[in-house]
């Protein structure tokens, strides 16, 4: 019984349960098969660091009051975020890695940055 290389297609000879005929027709095939999972991620992670960017630079002493006109049209996306944090009070934090924000009742947010060590 002839084996074909998953990848190419290629004549395979070696043991029996060989799939590839090399690593790059391995690594070919695998990254073909995850390539929609791989894009979804990698746009997603695209607007966290961008909103991450945008709270870095609105925010530059740790805690800071702005605007929301200000985050829309430094193009910030309030759909992805990496935490909430409710306070005993009830507010909700919403974080993007350290930096988060608290929506103010006057159209207005509360840009705050978290220290914590990650040992």
């Amino acid at each position: 019984m002839e084996r074909l290389c998953l990848d190419c297609g290629s004549l395979i000879k070696g043991r029996a349960d060989k799939k590839y005929c090399d690593d790059s027709c391995r690594s070919n095939y695998n990254n073909r098969l995850n390539i929609e999972d791989n894009l979804v991620i990698k746009r997603v992670n695209n607007i966290l660091k961008k909103n991450r960017a945008i709270l870095a630079a609105l925010n530059p002493n740790g805690k800071t009051k702005v605007i929301s006109k200000k985050l829309v049209s430094a193009g910030f996306n309030f759909e992805f975020y990496t935490s909430r944090y409710e306070t005993q009070n009830g507010n909700t934090y919403i974080f993007c890695y350290e930096y988060g924000y608290l929506m103010l009742n006057d159209d207005s947010y509360l840009l705050v940055k978290r220290e914590e060590s990650l040992g």
